[in-house]
C-alpha cells in the first residue's frame, strides 16, 4: 500500500514535538537543504499516534519522501514558483484555527508551545511556505497525469488476486429536511438579548471574549473567545462582510442579521480584502412546540409520499429547506465527492437513520442538526445499496481509475527525480546506502 499513496508527507504540516529526545544528525542534504534523522523519527511518531501500522524499511520510505520534497522544494525556486506573503499567512492562519480547536482555543495553544500566537506563526512560517513550494511544483510535475480506459484495465489485471481490494457495502441517500419558520416575535427576542449582552460589553462589566465564550452560538470561534482569525472577503456571508469594511476598528457593531441568526462584529485588522477579528452569535430559540408541529407536518408529507399523492422529488421541491444536496436531495459525500457512503465509515445519524431500510423505503422524521447548528426534522430514502464484494471493473471503475492514476503519478515523480537528482547537489548518510528506494537519486557509491 505504500505505493498507492503519493507523498504524504506533501500534505501534511506537523505542529507537534518530539516527546522524546533523539541524537540528532544531518542525514542527507539535496541542494543546500539538510534532512535530519528527527525530522524522520518525528514522522514516524505522528504515524503510530495516528495508529498506522509501520514497515521494517520505514526509515527510508520517509527520508526518500523528505528527499523528494526537498527536491521539490529546490527546483520550485530555481523555476521561480511564487508562493506569495498572502497565501502563507492564509495556510498559517487556518492552520492556527484547527489546531486552536484541537487542543481547547488559543490560550492552550500558546500554553502548549509556550509562545505566543505571532511567535508560532513565525516558527512555522518557513515550514509552510516549504510545503506550498512542494506542493505546486509536485501540481507542475504530475498534475496533468491521466489514465486511459485501456491502462486502467491494465492495472486492474496486474494486480495479484489475492490482492485486489475488498469493497464495503456502501449506500445512497438522500433527504428531505424541514426547517422551521421564525416568527417576527422570536427574531425580536434574540435580538434583543444581543443588544443586551453589547450594552454589557460597551460598559465594560463583560469583554467581548468572556461574552462570546458564555452567550456565543458559534461552536467554532465560542471557545476562543469569538476570534474567527484571518479570513477573506466572501468567506462569510455578503451581511457579515458589509459590516466588516465599514465599523471602525476595535469597536463594537450594531446587532444585525444574517442567515445564521443575529450578530455582534469587532474588527481589529484589515488588510486589502482580509480581515481578521470576533463575534458573537445568538440564533433564533426554536420553542418545543414549534419543533413537535415540524415533526407532525414530515409525518402528513411523509403519509403523502407513501399513498402516491406526491413524488419523492416533488416533495423536496416543494418543501425541502436544504438547497445545497445532489439531485432529488441526494447527500454527497465531502470527503470523497463522492454520491456513495462506506457503509464502515457513514455519517452516524445517517447509519441510524437507514440502516434497517430496504432500498426505496423512507425512514420516520428524524430530528436534525446541521454543521452549522440549525434545526429541524428530516426523512431520508435509501435510494441504493451496494452489496460487499473484491472490486472490479464494472462496479468500482472510478475507484480502480484512481489508483491506476497515483500508480503513474508516482512513476512520473520517480522519472522526474532520477532526470532532477543529476544536477543537483545530493548527498545520503551511509545508514542510508543500503535503501534499495534511494538508488533512484543517483548516488556515487
Amino acid at each position: 500500500m505504500k505505493k498507492i499513496v503519493l507523498f504524504f508527507l506533501l500534505n501534511i504540516v506537523v505542529f507537534v514535538g518530539l516527546c522524546q529526545e533523539v541524537i540528532d544528525q544531518v542525514v542527507a542534504i539535496v541542494g543546500e537543504n539538510p534532512i535530519l534523522y528527527s525530522e524522520i523519527q518525528g514522522q514516524k511518531l505522528q504515524l503510530l499516534q495516528q495508529g498506522v501500522e509501520l514497515e521494517e524499511d520505514i526509515d527510508c520510505y520517509l527520508l526518500d519522501e523528505f528527499m523528494t520534497q526537498q527536491l521539490l522544494i529546490h527546483q520550485a525556486e530555481i523555476d521561480s514558483i511564487e508562493v506569495t506573503e498572502d497565501m502563507v499567512k492564509i495556510e498559517l492562519d487556518q492552520r492556527i484555527q484547527y489546531f486552536s480547536a484541537q487542543v481547547g482555543g488559543t490560550e492552550a495553544l500558546e500554553e502548549f508551545y509556550g509562545k505566543s500566537i505571532e511567535e508560532i506563526k513565525e516558527e512555522f512560517y518557513e515550514q509552510i511556505e516549504d510545503k506550498m513550494k512542494a506542493q505546486k511544483m509536485q501540481q507542475e510535475v504530475t498534475g496533468g497525469v491521466t489514465a486511459s480506459p485501456k491502462e486502467v484495465r491494465n492495472f486492474f489485471y496486474k494486480i495479484p488476486y489475492d490482492s485486489i481490494p475488498f469493497i464495503n457495502s456502501k449506500v445512497k441517500i438522500s433527504q428531505m429536511v424541514i426547517a422551521p419558520e421564525i416568527s417576527y416575535t422570536q427574531k425580536e427576542v434574540t435580538k434583543n438579548k444581543l443588544q443586551k449582552i453589547k450594552n454589557r460589553i460597551n460598559a465594560n462589566e463583560i469583554s467581548f471574549s468572556v461574552a462570546a465564550e458564555f452567550y456565543s452560538n458559534d461552536p467554532g470561534s465560542k471557545t476562543n473567545g469569538g476570534n474567527f482569525g484571518w479570513v477573506d472577503r466572501g468567506d462569510f456571508v455578503p451581511e457579515f462582510d458589509a459590516i466588516a469594511y465599514t465599523i471602525p476598528l476595535n469597536t463594537v457593531s450594531d446587532v444585525f442579521e444574517s442567515p445564521f441568526g443575529f450578530h455582534i462584529l469587532k474588527i481589529e485588522k484589515r488588510r486589502g480584502e482580509q480581515y481578521y477579528g470576533s463575534h458573537i452569535l445568538l440564533k433564533n430559540e426554536i420553542s418545543e412546540q414549534d419543533l413537535a408541529d415540524l415533526k407532525e407536518k414530515c409525518l402528513s408529507i411523509s403519509g403523502e409520499i407513501k399513498m402516491k399523492k406526491i413524488t419523492w422529488e416533488k416533495a423536496i421541491e416543494k418543501n425541502s429547506t436544504k438547497n445545497n444536496d445532489g439531485p432529488s436531495g441526494v447527500i454527497f459525500n465531502e470527503s470523497t465527492g463522492d454520491m456513495y457512503w462506506d457503509m464502515q465509515n457513514i455519517d452516524k445519524s445517517l447509519f441510524i437513520g437507514i440502516n434497517n431500510l430496504e432500498v426505496g423505503e423512507y425512514s420516520e422524521p428524524l430530528y436534525y442538526e446541521d454543521p452549522k447548528g440549525n434545526i429541524g426534522y428530516r426523512i431520508l430514502k435509501l435510494e441504493d445499496r451496494t452489496k460487499p464484494h473484491k472490486a472490479n471493473l464494472d462496479d468500482d471503475y472510478e475507484y480502480i481509475q484512481k489508483f491506476a492514476v497515483n500508480e503513474k503519478q508516482i512513476n512520473q515523480m520517480d522519472k522526474w527525480v532520477n532526470k532532477s537528482a543529476k544536477n543537483t547537489y545530493i548527498k545520503v548518510d551511509d545508514m542510508f546506502r543500503n535503501c534499495s528506494n534511494i538508488k533512484k537519486w543517483n548516488l556515487d557509491y
